[in-house]
């Protein structure tokens, strides 16, 4: 098949409102569009200004309406639990209006935050679907966040009401939700209204009273009462959640998704970038908290029609390394979308795919990796035991959607291992100098997207313009600063080298250095200290700390570990996980005292390192090298 990707790319380019005025023909309008993009709206434009719509109605209502009523919607498969059940779109949106209807007595309407601290339950899915049918905001955190990481977004999202469960699971452990829930509460200035928890049979929770509502028994009653809630009009610019990314102060940044834009944007992506068709079950491996499972475990595959699976379990380990392909062939998976952090796992656990020729994958087309870059080794694995494409793609949480892939349902393009590929419609890519002087083909510099951006993209942060303008578009005048350095080759595929910022990506968890190291500062032994992500074979990265004593403080380095290691886990969560702590002298700076975190980095990954010309003390990074060394690191 020719790939029709350079065509439909130099058509975007050509006329992007007709692009754009075409595409939005995928969704149900309440009111059309009669204006596509207002540059003068928003800080960088807005789309579809002028019209009106509302989400949850085009990823479940109108499939029920047109003939998908009985057709599987949401299938439930969690091996930690050892249970299934499949959900067609007419039991979703009988869950959906019991549980908005829930909301509503709650007081619940039009603009409120409901922030979901949930595991991978359908009762999850359910909720944002709620929030979006009563034009409410959700705020999906990850469950494994700490109760302060909760409490923060508490403050700054000030929701109404909170959804959440008595517990999470994980291999071989119940996480309990509750205490951290009512923790979180605690230290948090704003106060919810409600709770709705959900109890899960493997641990149960005390429900605080006046505050706390049983989610079963008040959904239960909802349906028993037959309540019926429609579907709120909402504007295409209005809200449909605020999902909070790392920041690099360690206060994190509420990154702003509206209703119009994101379900264009999805729409078109599920058949020209995915090449999955209406109908077929398309299955994100990701977390509902994380980005990944907003767009593609939930809304892009049900606004088209298709199975989505949630799954609650681990690549490795639920039971085995043959998980994924008892998933994909007993659902009749056709695209698998995930990080390749679980690829590693599995060949770690099976180097010689000795578990894939025990399923029947006969229905299964394509994998598609994102999260952390794709290393050309896992990639060809995949390909050898799969015999299908994999293809690796390259977005973020801001972006909502790929801004670079192979583009399936276009016409697959030539593999480049190392690459995502090509932009995709929407996205014009530069590579720039600090200066913002565009460099040659070939050459590394900062990544940067010419604006506007795409509908489905943030159109700011949450209540922090001004913050939208300093973290993304202040630096280089005209464009998005991606905060991701690469280059863009001959054939304009790009290549996506590394961060330039201090963001770092644990097994597709991106995680901030600066809240980590604000974590760090408050051991009182500890005067000062840097936090880097290193390689790591197999989670992408993995932070490690350095930290500069209080003068006349001596310690056991094993003691102090361990209690560094408690500390950040207590308050960020266990993906937070230090490699290491490295006590050290003193921390290598500019002689204008900003830390040489990216050459500290260099050393501790192998890397080939020059001395910076503006150091003020050449002789730490030697030390830092040798103490690096002495942990098996530099």
């Amino acid at each position: 098949m020719v790939s029709r990707y350079h065509e439909v790319y130099e058509g975007w380019k050509r006329n992007p409102e007709g692009f754009w005025a075409e595409a939005a023909g995928a969704i149900d309008w309440v009111s059309p569009p009669k204006q596509i993009f207002d540059a003068t709206a928003g800080v960088y434009g807005r789309w579809f200004p002028d019209a009106t719509c509302n989400t949850c109605h085009n990823a479940v209502d109108r499939h029920v309406a047109n003939g998908r009523a009985e057709q599987a919607a949401l299938i439930y498969d969690s091996p930690v639990t050892g249970s299934k059940r499949t959900f067609t779109y007419a039991q979703v949106k009988a869950e959906v209006e019991a549980l908005a209807a829930v909301l509503n007595d709650q007081g619940v309407t039009k603009g409120d935050r409901v922030i979901l601290y949930m595991p991978m339950v359908p009762e999850a899915v359910f909720a944002m679907l709620a929030c979006a049918r009563i034009g409410a905001i959700h705020s999906v955190v990850f469950g494994g966040f700490a109760a302060r990481e909760l409490a923060t977004r508490i403050d700054d999202s000030t929701p109404k009401l909170i959804v959440s469960a008595s517990c999470g699971i994980e291999p071989g452990r119940v996480v309990a939700y509750k205490p951290l829930l009512d923790g979180a509460i605690e230290i948090a200035r704003h106060k919810p209204d409600a709770c709705v928890i959900l109890q899960r049979e493997q641990q149960r929770c005390g429900l605080v009273a006046g505050r706390d509502i049983d989610y079963a028994a008040a959904v239960g009653a909802a349906k028993a009462a037959g309540r019926t809630v429609p579907c709120i009009t909402v504007a295409a610019t209005d809200p449909l959640y605020v999902l909070y990314t790392s920041g690099t102060t360690g206060q994190p940044k509420g990154v702003v998704r509206d209703n119009g834009g994101h379900m264009v944007m999805l729409a078109w992506t599920m058949w020209n970038e995915f090449g999955v068709k209406p109908g077929e079950v398309f299955w994100a491996a990701s977390d509902v908290g994380w980005v990944v499972g907003h767009s593609y475990i939930v809304y892009a595959p049900l606004l088209h029609g298709c199975t989505t699976v949630l799954f609650e379990g681990k690549p490795v380990g639920t039971p085995d390394a043959g998980t994924f392909w008892r998933v994909i062939a007993e659902h009749g998976v056709v695209a698998l979308f995930t990080a390749p952090t679980a690829f590693r796992a599995i060949k770690g656990q099976d180097p010689k795919g000795d578990f894939v020729a025990g399923y029947d994958l006969s229905r299964f087309r394509t994998l598609f990796l994102a999260g952390e870059r794709a290393d050309p080794e896992t990639i060809k694995w995949a390909e050898n035991q799969l015999k299908v494409p994999v293809i690796d793609h390259w977005w973020q949480t801001e972006t909502g959607a790929p801004i670079s892939q192979n583009p399936i349902g276009l016409g697959r393009l030539p593999v480049k291992y190392g690459s995502p590929a090509v932009p995709m419609p929407g996205y014009e890519m530069h590579v720039v100098d600090d200066a913002g002087h565009e460099v040659p083909r070939g050459t590394l510099g900062n990544v940067v997207v010419k604006l506007p951006l795409p509908p489905g993209a943030l159109p700011t942060l949450w209540h922090a313009d001004g913050r939208f303008r300093d973290a993304y578009l202040a630096e280089f005048p005209g464009y998005y600063k991606t905060a991701d350095a690469g280059y863009i080759d001959d054939d304009g595929y790009l290549f996506i080298m590394a961060r330039t910022d201090d963001i770092i990506n644990v097994a597709g968890h991106r995680l901030s250095t600066g809240g980590m190291e604000e974590v760090l500062a408050e051991h009182p032994d500890v005067a000062e200290c840097a936090v880097i992500g290193i390689a790591d074979a197999m989670k992408g990265q993995v932070p490690c700390g350095f930290v500069v004593l209080n003068a006349g403080v001596t310690r056991d380095p094993a003691e102090l570990e361990k209690e560094v290691v408690a500390l950040v886990r207590d308050r960020i969560g266990p993906v937070a996980a230090f490699r290491t702590v490295v006590p050290v002298r003193r921390l290598p700076k500019t002689r204008s005292g900003k830390i040489l975190r990216g050459t500290m980095q260099k050393i501790a990954d192998h890397e080939e390192w020059k001395m910076p010309a503006t150091i003020d003390d050449p002789a730490i990074l030697e030390e830092i090298a040798e103490a690096l060394k002495t942990k098996g690191l530099g």
